[in-house]
């Protein structure tokens, strides 16, 4: 663990606040009983509402109030926001709109749905400074700025109403992918962007930036992967800087901000490559990090690295919550942050130091060639992990008719305490999902944190990379195929749908070339696009997938792209979730939870399963739980609505007790947070149903819920 500090004086600053605040969306339009009007309920990133009109005692009387339906249809991860009786959201295809929110009818919507096959959305971000109302929302690299009144784009914002988000990477970057799928945090006229880059060699580098609200212009930048004479640089190879085979270190998942006291809290993910580091030995600063950085200038206060050296794609997921807890008998504002594998981590929001005590581990060395794994990790010693850290013999799933086969498997990976990932395979678990996944954690101001988890076992299995003379033999199509597509589609176009990567077998019967054009430029869903290719070699790439390329004998080397993709040596075989041939996770249930965690103490104070696995309820299996993405909402009156699971269910439960208090079937599954506001004295409840994940059905609806 390392982690550097402010002196005594420039701390005692910030624990008193900032004598000057300059007001912005939140403090024009506070976060009231009525509005829900920042991702995730504020900048506090808490979940919570202080609305009441909806309680324990009438919550199963809830009743459809509208729905919106969006002339698209696939997954939706937003969580809307509502200012003002006007609910802002994003639609499948990454179209913003905004509606009645007292009855879900449209007032506008912007984008062009043919145009954008970019990503998921997770929401926008309102700002307003007298009569400036505006909406900030990204499509691909870009950061619009809309009118929040009729959904135009502000023209004098950025060019015609939009900022790059290559600005302040630098001429490396200039082409390399980069999306939002987040949205930024403000502060006074600043907007803190996240953004999501490749996670291969290729990847641009994940600085922290600041753009201006008003003008689009960039601000200020906090690197991520430090250049000579600043702090971090001796962490990193000596070019890692440059961009040329190491990036990204970037926060994707979301900040949270003390605006009082003028500080931003930052999660950042690895860097890239993410399984393979023997290209950018060291510690690695500041990948894995929680930053906490002055909002005004990007300076960084303090910081915790999380996960040193990273080769197992452990990114923070979630933006941090900001809290206050009794410790010691007394009162201390904090930061908790979730992982993806299981932990809590509390700090004090202004010195970073830990509330609880967190112990450097010895874990296993890497035996791959090349490789300099770190020789300790980071583990918290309070809470207690929410999810499991370790699988043996026996927890192989009982209902498994594949048992022999999935006991044959374990014994042969490798399952230590981070293991890194080797050629004969190594368990991942919980998996590359969590432990705590982009949903969050909600908290109450009384300092207890509710966060839902996946328990799923994954493994990775690393092989040598096919090197120039091992390609030569393939057409042109099939060597782009086989260096940037293999992994996850397998060697047979198959995919591997149970652990997300959809089959590319006979794909020019489903798609057209245009579409499949743009997802190889732009990327969808978590797909990255690929920015490096030239016209020329996607053209190669298509004719292969259509299985119409011209078979001749290879040249030597592939068509000329962009700029020259980066090579190392080792790579791993895919994305796969540890399972029997019909899908079932080779780990015994509960395969998704539902957690309540003191953080006063450190202490639980209860955990359930999340969710039905609908075919073990068929046969009477109960209480498994499912894999599960988006996060819960707690309120004032004791309740916490989460939906986020396979079985495509809303429900409400006690907070206090973790009691199921009600529940009810969406058109399609919920993976995204729910948000709560009042309207007219009425409390509403939305969310929204865009389905997919998991092999759920494909949604296109947004569902608000109110009393009669």
């Amino acid at each position: 663990m390392k982690r550097l500090l402010l002196p005594i004086g420039t701390l005692a600053a910030l624990a008193l606040g900032w004598s000057q605040f300059h007001q912005n969306a939140t403090d024009d339009k506070p976060n009231d009983n009525t509005n829900w009007g920042e991702y995730l309920g504020g900048p506090d990133r808490s979940h919570y509402s202080a609305l009441t009109q909806i309680a324990p005692a009438n919550v199963a009387q809830l009743k459809v109030a509208w729905t919106y339906t969006s002339p698209d249809s696939g997954q939706i991860q937003t969580n809307p926001i509502v200012v003002d009786g006007v609910l802002y959201g994003v639609t499948p295809t990454v179209q913003a709109f905004a509606l009645d929110a007292a009855t879900g009818k449209e007032i506008w919507k912007f984008g062009d749905p043919l145009k954008v096959w970019h990503s998921t959305s997770r929401g926008v971000t309102y700002w307003v400074s007298g009569s400036d109302k505006r909406i900030l929302y990204t499509v691909g690299p870009k950061l619009y700025a809309l009118d929040a009144t009729t959904g135009k784009p502000i023209p004098d914002f950025g060019t015609n109403g939009t900022a790059d988000l290559h600005d302040g990477l630098g001429g490396q970057a200039k082409d390399k992918f980069i999306i939002s799928n987040t949205p930024g945090t403000l502060f006074e006229d600043l907007i803190v962007m996240p953004v999501r880059v490749s996670e291969g060699p290729d990847a641009a580098p994940g600085y922290i930036r600041a753009f201006n609200v008003r003008t689009g212009k960039l601000v200020w930048t906090f690197r991520t992967i430090p250049n000579p004479g600043e702090l971090g640089y001796e962490t990193w190879p000596k070019e890692a800087h440059k961009n040329t085979d190491v990036g990204a270190a970037n926060n994707w998942a979301g900040m949270a901000v003390d605006r009082p006291r003028g500080i931003i809290y930052v999660p950042t993910g690895s860097a890239a490559y993410d399984f393979y580091g023997g290209n950018r030995k060291g510690q690695n600063l500041f990948a894995n990090c929680l930053l906490a950085l002055d909002a005004r200038t990007g300076k960084r206060l303090w910081h915790f690295q999380a996960v040193h050296h990273d080769i197992w794609d452990r990114d923070f997921p979630a933006p941090p919550n900001l809290i206050t807890v009794t410790h010691n008998g007394k009162k201390i504002d904090a930061v908790a942050q979730i992982t993806k594998s299981g932990h809590v981590y509390t700090f004090d929001r202004v010195t970073g130091k830990p509330l609880f005590p967190i112990r450097e581990v010895p874990v296993p060395k890497s035996d791959i060639p090349g490789e300099s794994s770190w020789p300790t990790q980071p583990v918290p010693q309070k809470p207690a992990a929410f999810a499991r850290q370790a699988m043996t013999e026996a927890d192989i799933n009982p209902y498994s008719t594949d048992r022999d086969s999935l006991l044959a498997t374990f014994r042969k990976i490798g399952k230590r305490f981070y293991e890194p990932i080797s050629k004969r395979g190594s368990l991942l678990f919980p998996g590359c999902d969590g432990g705590g996944e982009w949903g969050g954690a909600a908290a109450d101001p009384d300092g207890i944190l509710y966060v839902n988890a996946n328990d799923i076992p994954w493994i990775f299995t690393m092989v040598d990379a096919p090197k120039d003379d091992e390609l030569a033999h393939l057409s042109p199509g099939q060597r782009l195929y086989t260096q940037n597509c293999i992994s996850c589609h397998g060697p047979e176009r198959k995919g591997n749908a149970r652990s997300g990567y959809p089959s590319l077998a006979n794909i020019s019967q489903r798609r057209d070339r245009p579409y499949v054009s743009q997802i190889i430029s732009n990327g969808k869903g978590m797909m990255p696009g690929f920015t490096a290719l030239s016209a020329e070699q996607k053209q190669a790439l298509i004719a292969f997938l259509f299985n119409d390329e011209k078979q001749e004998v290879a040249s030597s080397s592939p068509y000329p792209s962009k700029t020259k993709e980066p090579y190392l040596p080792y790579k791993v075989t895919g994305y796969n979730k540890f399972q029997d041939s019909k899908g079932l996770s080779a780990v015994a249930p509960p395969w998704g939870t539902l957690n309540a965690i003191d953080l006063n103490t450190g202490e639980y104070l209860w955990k359930i399963p999340l969710g039905e696995d609908p075919e073990m309820a068929a046969k009477g299996i109960r209480h498994t739980g499912t894999e599960n993405y988006g996060g819960p909402v707690v309120t004032a009156s004791g309740l916490l609505f989460i939906a986020a699971t396979k079985d495509e269910k809303f429900r409400a439960f006690d907070k206090k007790t973790g009691k199921l208090l009600w529940e009810t079937t969406l058109p399609a599954a919920g993976f995204a947070t729910p948000a709560t506001y009042q309207v007219g004295g009425k409390q509403y409840v939305v969310i929204a149903c865009g389905g997919v994940k998991l092999g759920t059905k494909k949604g296109n609806q947004y569902v608000a819920f109110a009393l009669p």
